[in-house]
């Protein structure tokens, strides 16, 4: 059996791997990063938020990832019962140094990210399947295999950015299915879909169906990613394939059927199960979990890649203290997954809430009174919570949502005209 060792292995070659394992190297450390498959490969989750670009920068990439993108300017929101579409400009949002973002075929972009990790020193190994993994106080050990055989690698700290195969939580008994999302997906991409022009040249758009919502994502070269997630009601009794599956819901929606009706699938449908959950801790002995490896959440605001991408970056600090002071690295692991819970909770709250008659009331009725609405587009351009400026404007909505929901259980429907926006909800993957 073959045998390596390494300051730092990073299980995992996507945003938060690649991520971590650049800005580690960068520092002069031995990073062993694996990659079960081999890029380019298929990965759901294209559309990026305004955000990423600060951390592409601090890559030095933004001008390769806008070269194989489609410019993001903003998003829509389309209501399947009324047909009613409403537009978000990411220009509106208080943080003005960001005012739009890409879209982005993910095995381009995976590959870029693979690339950096390689240029700065990291040593990248594709076609290599983590299989077991033994940590224990000042001992660390992961069984991998390629195609020559197995591997034993012993690193002084292991980084699993594994995605949703959640390599250490799911070995370790700590993954939790998180049962206020309980979502599937299924997904394809399609040429010949109807692309928004003019002034929404670029936007993702959101259709919100009656158990659940699309998202079209378009894509250089005239493609459009498009993708259903619903509760589990939407998929109970079905039958055949995912193909199946997907070709019926789009039938049944009458907005996203309308731009699809000259559309050829051009891929394989893939299908999802038990789409949001999250592990007990972010870290154990010897091992640090990061991205989708630690909590993944719905979609539906583009979280995905930003935040898996900005773990990757706090994993620096951690992973530093923690191979020289193992009891300073757990107290800094412990901060940086509060911060993570934190981030994925100012989306989660909306995500919870979608299909909630109040919330799609408001959202598809927005002013901009108080600055709620910019207020809410720099939250979900990816702006943390930040200064009292971006905050009032979000807890101000949130108060509006609670009355109006209060209101339509008493069976009365609030004058919403009077109200100040729902959320400039933009991005959606």
């Amino acid at each position: 059996m073959r045998e390596l060792a390494c300051d730092f292995l990073v299980i995992g070659a996507g945003p938060a791997g690649c991520t971590a394992a650049a800005l580690l190297a960068e520092r002069g450390h031995d990073v062993l990063l694996l990659e079960k498959d081999r890029h380019p490969r298929f990965h759901i989750g294209e559309s990026l938020l305004p955000l990423n670009t600060a951390i592409f920068d601090r890559l030095g990439i933004r001008d390769r990832v806008a070269a194989i993108g489609t410019h993001k300017p903003g998003a829509e929101f389309v209501a399947d019962n009324t047909g009613k579409e409403v537009q978000f400009s990411f220009a509106n949002a208080l943080d003005k140094r960001f005012p739009s973002s890409w879209q982005v075929r993910r095995a381009d972009f995976d590959q870029i990210l693979f690339e950096t990790a390689k240029a700065k020193g990291a040593r990248a190994i594709e076609g290599t399947r983590a299989l077991d993994m033994r940590a224990g106080p000042g001992r660390h050990e992961v069984t991998a295999v390629d195609s020559e055989g197995e591997i034993t690698i012993r690193p002084r700290l292991v980084i699993d950015a594994s995605g949703r195969d959640t390599f250490a939580a799911g070995k370790l008994g700590l993954k939790q299915a998180n049962k206020r999302n309980n979502t599937a997906a299924v997904y394809a991409h399609y040429t010949g879909a109807e692309f928004r022009t003019g002034d929404r040249e670029g936007y993702i758009s959101i259709h919100l169906a009656e158990d659940g919502w699309f998202w079209l994502i378009p894509l250089p070269d005239g493609v459009m990613s498009v993708g259903f997630v619903g509760n589990p009601e939407a998929f109970k009794g079905r039958q055949g394939s995912p193909a199946d599956l997907l070709a019926a819901r789009i039938a049944a929606s009458p907005t996203v059927s309308a731009r699809m009706r000259h559309a050829t699938r051009v891929s394989d449908v893939t299908g999802t199960g038990n789409y949001s959950y999250y592990a007990k801790t972010n870290a154990v002995e010897g091992c640090l979990m990061i991205g989708d490896a630690f909590a993944f959440l719905d979609p539906m605001f583009s979280s995905g890649v930003l935040l898996a991408m900005s773990s990757g970056e706090k994993a620096v600090a951690v992973a530093e203290a923690w191979v020289k002071d193992a009891a300073r690295g757990r107290a800094l692991a412990a901060r940086m997954e509060r911060e993570m819970r934190h981030a994925m909770g100012r989306f989660a709250w909306l995500v919870y809430r979608i299909n909630t008659p109040a919330l799609r009331l408001l959202f598809m009725a927005p002013r901009n009174a108080l600055r709620m609405r910019d207020g809410l587009v720099s939250l979900l351009a990816g702006t943390p919570r930040g200064t009292w400026g971006q905050l009032v404007p979000v807890l101000v909505f949130k108060s509006i949502y609670y009355l109006t929901a209060g209101l339509l259980r008493l069976g009365i429907h609030p004058p919403v005209a009077a109200y100040p926006p729902p959320a400039e909800m933009i991005a959606a993957e």
